[in-house]
């Protein structure tokens, strides 16, 4: 008896589909207009911000914020960190992806943790980390003092920091899509006699070229722009130790605006750049 008045309801709502897509259309809108709003309020207003703070004062003093050598040396040392960070985290990630993927051993779960360590820990504490080791009154730290060997506020430790925080990205990428891929052909140019380097080069490497270009954009992006971590263990020594985000906090702090800001434009210049190739990327994964 139940299901009559149920019937029904169900025949009016389908006899009027013209309310029913109105509402689906009222909805739709809603949401989108919605997510503008929040993009809107979360993402464009600052960069709007940073760029309207930049060139508060012209076009000159912006360009004559660059000039600086202190700025200039910032600039410099993060792009030698994601020089050497990236190239190293690209080989640690496709070795970890290649064994994960392809070979069943032990210990394979504590490698898949310990690979997401870095995304579970806090920056601050991979930081604290290579100073309880390194430092003055770390585990290593009078060996280091009496073969006068710097880590700590020096390059090594920075490198060392940046590492730890961005070597699951080319890792982690990689690792689902060797394992959709399967082993089929790596098999079949096993067996025809190829040996293991020529199998990755030849058969994995052009399969997986996308996904690994992917993970070494978004390695790059958090070299660049790492805070914590190399915060703690750069010591904020102006022109020897202080990247781009470490600079950009002091002019802040001494009421340079416009140069803390023109800094900042110029990170947010290659977060974008960063973005769009990402995009390019996976619309060129899409079509393959």
């Amino acid at each position: 008896m139940s299901s009559g008045p149920s019937r029904q309801l169900l025949s009016e709502l389908a006899s009027r589909p013209g309310r029913n897509s109105l509402a689906d259309k009222l909805i739709r809108w809603m949401f989108i207009s919605l997510s503008v709003v929040f993009l809107s309020a979360l993402l464009i207003s600052p960069l709007m911000m940073v760029l309207t703070s930049a060139f508060a004062k012209g076009m000159a003093v912006y360009a004559r914020s660059f000039l600086d050598e202190d700025t200039f040396a910032a600039i410099k040392l993060t792009l030698t960190i994601a020089l050497i960070v990236v190239p190293l985290n690209t080989v640690f990630g496709i070795a970890a992806a290649w064994a994960i993927a392809k070979f069943e051993f032990r210990g394979k779960s504590i490698l898949i943790t310990a690979i997401d360590l870095p995304i579970a820990v806090s920056p601050i504490i991979s930081g604290l980390i290579y100073i309880l080791l390194f430092g003055s009154q770390g585990w290593f730290g009078l060996w280091l003092q009496e073969h006068d060997i710097s880590i700590i506020f020096a390059l090594p430790g920075m490198l060392l920091a940046t590492m730890f925080v961005t070597f699951p990205y080319v890792a982690r990428e990689l690792i689902p899509l060797m394992q959709q891929l399967g082993n089929d052909e790596e098999e079949a140019a096993i067996t025809m006699g190829a040996g293991g380097l020529m199998t990755f080069i030849r058969v994995t490497l052009p399969k997986i070229r996308w996904g690994l270009v992917y993970g070494m954009i978004l390695t790059n992006a958090r070299a660049m722009g790492e805070f914590g971590a190399v915060s703690v263990v750069s010591g904020h020594i102006r022109g020897l130790t202080n990247t781009m985000p470490l600079h950009i906090e002091i002019l802040y702090n001494e009421y340079d605006y416009v140069g803390a800001f023109a800094v900042a434009s110029l990170l947010m210049a290659l977060a974008i750049i960063t973005l769009l190739i990402k995009t390019v990327i996976e619309w060129r994964g899409l079509r393959g």
